[in-house]
């Protein structure tokens, strides 16, 4: 029996949306296993990369695929600069330092957003002039399917990165080891500054892409933040496919609760799982051992 169009539509969307919760919690994996900090500003990234893109398309007049490569290099830039002003000079604090430091500067993140592009609401453009593409009764938003299509991308270059270059190897040794990995040789402090370049990068990235699906305001960051925290710890702390999957089961959820019920009932809904996730399986989906972690 075919599946009713609705909830094809319904779980393309819950993959799109998990994609980007997703990405957002690979992030926050790629900082824990390499520098073992959790980085409580990585959602103000996403918010950072909705606004540099916005500003890219409508003040530069760069187009969608130009704005989103510049994001995420000015992102990745910004990457490097957190770690030399906020991480490099607490590294070795315990980790209500790092708590504390991180979240400080996810509130000098969004003042000076807010300073700089306003309070106001703004919504971004849309990329593919609001088409809407028509399969047999199943209507499909093809930024959904940009957002699939950049997410198996990025996973794949990611693992192509850390399993076929000099770069991604020592990144994983780091992450292994960190003194031994330093005791050998190698240069601990710069895989620290590239690894939270990429983190930010590919938050910045994730806040181009689903900026034309909702509106570009302050508060997306910390919920989009909050959200990938949920799904690290669903996932599997530490695991970069248990990122990927648990975004997508709360993407999912929140998809299928707003459906059902409203809007309201998404997060409790989210939450609730997380709840179950804590009580049944604490461990989370994915359990790497300690010579697996990327």
């Amino acid at each position: 029996m075919p599946l009713d169009p609705i909830y094809l539509q319904l779980i393309i969307q819950g993959l799109a949306i998990g994609s980007i919760y997703g990405l957002v919690a690979l992030g926050f994996v790629l900082i824990i296993n390499t520098v073992n900090v959790v980085n409580f500003a990585q959602g103000e990234f996403l918010m950072l990369g909705s606004f540099i893109g916005l500003t890219l398309s409508v003040s530069f007049g760069a187009p969608f695929s130009l704005a989103l490569l510049g994001t995420i290099v000015i992102c990745g830039i910004l990457g490097a600069l957190f770690d030399r002003a906020i991480y490099r000079p607490m590294r070795n604090g315990d980790f209500a330092t790092h708590l504390i430091s991180t979240l400080a500067a996810a509130l000098i993140m969004r003042n000076v957003a807010q300073h700089v592009w306003g309070p106001e609401v703004r919504s971004y453009y849309e990329p593919f002039d609001q088409r809407i593409l028509s399969f047999d009764g199943l209507l499909v938003n093809p930024q959904h399917l940009l957002i699939l299509g950049m997410t198996v991308a990025l996973v794949a270059l990611l693992y192509i990165f850390l399993f076929r270059t000099g770069t991604g190897r020592v990144m994983r040794a780091t992450a292994q080891d960190r003194e031994t990995a330093r005791l050998i040789g190698v240069r601990v402090g710069n895989v620290g500054m590239i690894t939270f370049a990429m983190s930010l990068a590919i938050g910045g990235m994730a806040g181009v892409l689903v900026a034309p699906l909702f509106l570009v305001d302050l508060n997306v960051g910390f919920l989009a933040g909050l959200k990938a925290f949920i799904a690290t710890i669903i996932g599997g702390w530490g695991s970069i496919p248990g990122a990927l999957a648990g975004g997508i089961i709360v993407g999912l959820v929140e998809v299928f609760a707003t459906h059902y019920f409203t809007a309201a009932f998404k997060d409790p809904v989210a939450f609730a799982v997380l709840m179950i996730f804590l009580i049944f399986r604490p461990s989370g989906l994915f359990t790497e051992r300690v010579g697996e972690k990327a």
